[in-house]
């Protein structure tokens, strides 16, 4: 925000030229750093499988040096980058039916740090035991790397989510986009969801060729939603809930995306049948993962299935390594003419400096979730935060993990003397609260139980409107 002791006067930018620092709580991630301890506690999405081939593939993720790769009997090793020998870097390192090996002088590592050879040492050299080289646990789960970056004796189970299996069919395609700015700045950006009714639509672009648009037809999205944020899961996630009246006046189309913090998050339909159809299904399953500071990667699984994309619009030929099959702008690949000309999000938020500095900003109504969710990665951050109850149903893996993200059609007219926009924001609060009920069911009963809540919200309006 502002300092209020500045000069708000015309051509005032000499009065404007010192730039505060950034804000270090909650856009830092090295290690011991507040916002960097918390997401080592979850399983953070490293690179793409099909980033890992015959040679070892060089990363930084969270601020650190590290090299993964898959050895030739199909394990997957993410370990930090130089040899605990001398140094060398292992992304020269050759790959073995277990384990790298280091070019230097041949020292080979398993994939989880212990020292199966060193030729130039005696075969009882105390080095095997005094030794273990630094390395993360990993996996492959549909196309994607993950590592757990913390504490291996508090490493939790992988998170298997009911968007990966339902509805049934669906199939995840593994994605990246590449952003030169904070990570904050990009999964903050979710919560400010009415720049999709101007970004996304060209309204701030004064003349531009349709074709940048891109293949997705934005149908409903262009239309400004009444807004609604509210905190989840303890104060460990968030929704936006985005409610907008359809062009029939009698119905509405409620759209709900929810974050799990610390940099999750679940997108519903992206397609026009959003705004046509109810969806319980997410479109999208995104990890948004710092490089370093001032960079960033988002990782995640495009989904694919016949109820999230009925008129089969989307392709997954066009989803892969910084690549993402809709929205041009998501990633950097153009000129920085064609930028300027259609700007998208990788403009947009790329350019508000490789670390927005927060007390510059002037925030208005349209950012309270973008304030609200600074806040609550604050109280995650200092440890203020209540755990999170809602994710015991999963352990053990006997069940999946349910997240509010959905779009629901309700038929719900316009009402005289009644307020719309508060009318629309009473029911998407309701339509939060059945998906909410549905916590503690198990996986395969939650859709069918959401579903019918729905039919009761529905129906029993147009009762009450008869």
């Amino acid at each position: 925000m502002t300092d209020s002791k500045t000069k708000q006067v015309p051509y005032g930018a000499y009065h404007k030229t010192k730039i505060p620092a950034h804000d270090p709580e909650i856009t830092e991630s090295q290690p011991g750093s507040p916002m960097g301890e918390l997401m080592r506690k979850i399983w953070q999405p490293v690179c793409l499988s099909e980033e890992l081939t015959d040679v070892p593939k060089a990363i930084r993720i969270l601020n650190e040096d590290l090299v993964a790769f898959r050895d030739r009997s199909g394990r997957v090793g993410v370990l930090q980058r130089h040899c605990s020998h001398r140094g060398t870097s292992l992304e020269y390192g050759i790959i073995q039916p277990n384990g790298i090996r280091c070019c230097y002088h041949g020292w080979v590592y398993d994939v989880d740090g212990t020292i199966l050879e060193m030729p130039a040492e005696p075969k009882d050299s105390k080095i095997y035991d005094s030794v273990v080289h630094g390395s993360y646990p990993a996996l492959e789960r549909d196309g994607l790397v993950f590592a757990y970056m913390g504490d291996p004796a508090e490493k939790p189970d992988f998170p298997e989510f009911d968007g990966f299996h339902y509805p049934k069919g669906t199939k995840l395609v593994p994605f990246s986009n590449i952003y030169p700015c904070n990570w904050l700045q990009v999964y903050e950006n979710i919560m400010d969801h009415i720049h999709t009714a101007l970004l996304h639509t060209n309204m701030t672009v004064d003349s531009v060729d349709a074709s940048t648009k891109g293949d997705l037809n934005l149908d409903g999205f262009e239309d400004f939603p009444i807004m609604d944020w509210e905190q989840t899961r303890n104060g460990n996630g968030m929704v936006f809930i985005a409610n907008r009246r359809n062009p029939d006046q009698q119905s509405i189309w409620v759209r709900i995306t929810e974050m799990s913090f610390p940099n999750l998050l679940q997108i519903g339909c992206l397609f026009p049948s959003a705004r046509r159809e109810r969806h319980s299904a997410v479109c999208l399953t995104r990890w948004h993962v710092p490089v370093d500071n001032e960079n960033m990667i988002i990782f995640g699984f495009r989904h694919f299935n016949d109820e999230i994309d009925p008129d089969k619009a989307g392709l997954e030929e066009d989803c892969g390594y910084d690549r993402i099959d809709f929205l041009v702008g998501q990633t950097g690949g153009r000129s920085y003419e064609e930028g300027q000309r259609a700007p998208g999000d990788w403009e947009a938020l790329g350019s508000q400096r490789p670390i927005a500095v927060h007390a510059l900003e002037n925030p208005g109504h349209s950012d309270m979730g973008v304030y609200l969710c600074r806040k609550l990665l604050r109280g995650l951050a200092r440890g203020e935060t209540p755990a999170d109850t809602s994710r015991a149903i999963s352990a053990g893996g006997k069940d999946t993990l349910h997240m509010y993200s959905q779009d629901s059609v309700l038929n719900v007219p316009m009402q005289s003397g009644t307020d719309d926009a508060e009318l629309m924001k009473g029911y998407g609060r309701q339509i939060l609260a059945i998906m909410q009920e549905a916590d503690e069911l198990p996986s395969d009963k939650r859709d069918a139980y959401v579903r019918s809540r729905l039919d009761d919200l529905d129906g029993g309006y147009r009762q009450a409107a008869e």
